[in-house]
C-alpha cells in the first residue's frame, strides 16, 4: 500500500474515505458521510485526522493503512486474539474493486461467515491469488466467475454482493429471493471466483502504476495507441486475452483476431501462442476439471444480453435456461457473434461437457462501466444468480 497525500486522486483515496467513514459510523461519531469521489480533499484531510487523532498531518503511511484495512475487511482483532465484527454490509458498490478489496472482502465473509469454504484456485503472472468462495453443502455444484477481462471489474462486487447476501440469509434462517435459503444451502454447493485476472485489474483501476509489470503493460499498449490506457485493458498483465485461451475452436479465434491486426501481446484480443498459456486461464479450466459443474455463468460486460450456444451444441434444457434468465434480468438472449464465438470459457465448458454454460454480457456503455451502474446491474443479475442454481433440471 502506497502512501496518500493531500491533492492525491484515484482507487486508493476512495478506500480511504470509504474505510473513514465505515469507522465514523460503527464509532457513532457525529458528522456526514465523506463523498466517495477519489479525491483526496480538505474534508478527506479533516476526516482523516478525526480517525488518527492527530491534526498535524494527512499523510496516510502504513501505519495508518492498518489502522484503515479493518474497515474494508469488517472486522478487526485485538492483541488478545478477539474479533469485533462491524456491523456494515461488507460489499460496497461504490468504489472500484481491485485485487486488494476483493481479498479483504473475501477474507471479511470467511469471519463472519464461518461455513463458509475460501482458497485460491491458483495465482495469476505477478503471483497474486485468484480468490474463491464455496456456499453450501450439497451435492450439485455450480460454478459462477466474473472479471475474465481487467476493465470488465465492475462484475466482481456482483458475485461478492450475491455471496454476502446469500451467506446472510443462510445463517439468519431466512430467505434468498424468496427461497429458503437453508435449503438452496443443502441442495447445491455454489463456487464464485469474483476476480479471474487480478494483474489486469490492478492495473486499470491505479493499484499498478509503477515497476517492471507496468512498465511491460505500457510497452504493450504503446503498440496500439487507438486502445487507452489502461481503461481500455483487457488481457492479463502479459497482454493475452484470457477468455481466447481455451482449446474450443481457439485456431478460429487467432484466424479472426489476426485479421483484426492482434497477432502479438496486446491490450485486448491477443489469443497467445497456444490454448492455455496463461496462468489465469489454466487455474480456472484445470479448476473446473477438478469439479462436476452442470451449469457455469461467464460474468463480463457490456451490452444486457445472455450468450448461451457454442456452435451447434445446444445441452438440454441450455435454451429454456437462457429464456429464464432474460425474462427475470431483461437482458436479450443472443447467439455469440462470430467474431467473438471461439476459444471462450464458455465455448468451451459447452463442447467439452455438453451442458448449459452462459456468458452474461451485464450493464450498458462503454468499459470500463463506472459504479454509478452497479445497483441496476445487482438488482437486473440477482435472478440469474439465484436461477444458475434452482433452474438446473427444471
Amino acid at each position: 500500500m502506497r502512501n496518500l497525500y493531500l491533492g492525491d486522486r484515484g482507487t486508493l483515496v476512495s478506500y480511504l474515505q470509504l474505510a473513514l467513514n465505515r469507522a465514523r459510523q460503527e464509532q457513532n461519531r457525529a458528522g456526514q458521510d465523506l463523498v466517495i469521489d477519489g479525491r483526496f480533499g480538505e474534508l478527506t484531510c479533516r476526516a482523516y485526522q478525526a480517525f488518527t487523532g492527530q491534526s498535524q498531518t494527512c499523510a496516510v503511511d502504513d501505519a495508518g493503512w492498518r489502522r484503515l484495512m479493518p474497515y474494508l475487511r469488517g472486522y478487526q482483532t485485538n492483541s488478545a486474539g478477539e474479533t469485533q465484527i462491524f456491523s456494515f454490509p461488507l460489499v460496497s458498490g461504490q468504489v472500484p474493486y481491485t485485487s486488494l478489496l476483493n481479498e479483504a472482502v473475501v477474507d471479511g465473509l470467511k469471519i463472519r461467515y464461518p461455513f463458509l469454504e475460501t482458497g485460491s484456485i491458483g495465482n495469476t503472472v505477478m503471483g497474486k491469488r485468484i480468490p474463491y468462495i464455496t456456499i453450501g453443502d450439497g451435492n450439485t455444484q455450480v460454478f459462477y466467475n466474473a472479471s475474465f477481462h481487467a476493465n470488465e471489474n465492475i462484475t466482481t462486487p456482483v458475485l461478492l454482493k450475491f455471496a454476502e447476501e446469500y451467506a446472510s440469509a443462510y445463517q439468519t434462517g431466512g430467505e434468498l429471493y424468496g427461497v429458503p435459503a437453508r435449503d438452496l444451502f443443502h441442495t447445491y454447493q455454489l463456487f464464485l471466483v469474483p476476480m479471474v485476472n487480478p494483474d489486469g485489474v490492478d492495473l486499470v483501476n491505479g493499484l499498478l502504476v509503477n515497476g517492471s509489470y507496468y512498465r511491460q503493460a505500457r510497452q504493450i499498449a504503446e503498440q496500439y495507441p487507438q486502445i487507452p490506457f489502461p481503461s481500455g485493458w483487457k488481457a492479463n498483465i502479459d497482454g493475452i486475452d484470457l477468455n481466447l485461451q481455451f482449446p474450443a475452436g481457439w485456431e478460429n479465434a487467432k484466424a479472426i483476431k489476426a485479421a483484426q491486426g492482434y497477432t502479438s501481446p496486446a491490450p485486448r484480443d491477443y489469443v497467445g501462442e497456444a490454448p492455455l498459456t496463461a496462468p489465469e486461464s489454466v487455474a480456472v479450466y484445470e479448476f473446473t476439471r477438478e469439479h462436476n459443474f452442470p451449469l457455469i455463468l461467464a460474468y463480463h460486460t457490456q451490452g444486457r444480453v445472455i450468450y448461451w450456444r457454442y456452435l451447434d451444441y445446444e445441452p438440454v434444457n441450455s435454451y429454456e435456461i437462457a429464456l429464464y434468465f432474460g425474462e427475470v434480468s431483461g437482458y436479450a438472449v443472443e447467439e455469440t457473434p462470430t467474431e467473438s464465438g471461439y476459444a471462450g470459457y464458455k465455448d468451451w465448458f459447452i463442447q467439452e461437457y455438453n451442458r448449459p454454460g452462459y456468458t452474461i454480457e451485464a450493464g450498458e456503455g462503454e468499459n470500463p462501466l463506472p459504479m454509478t451502474q452497479f445497483p441496476q446491474i445487482y438488482q437486473e443479475n440477482s435472478g440469474i444468480l439465484l436461477g444458475g442454481m434452482t433452474q438446473i433440471g427444471s
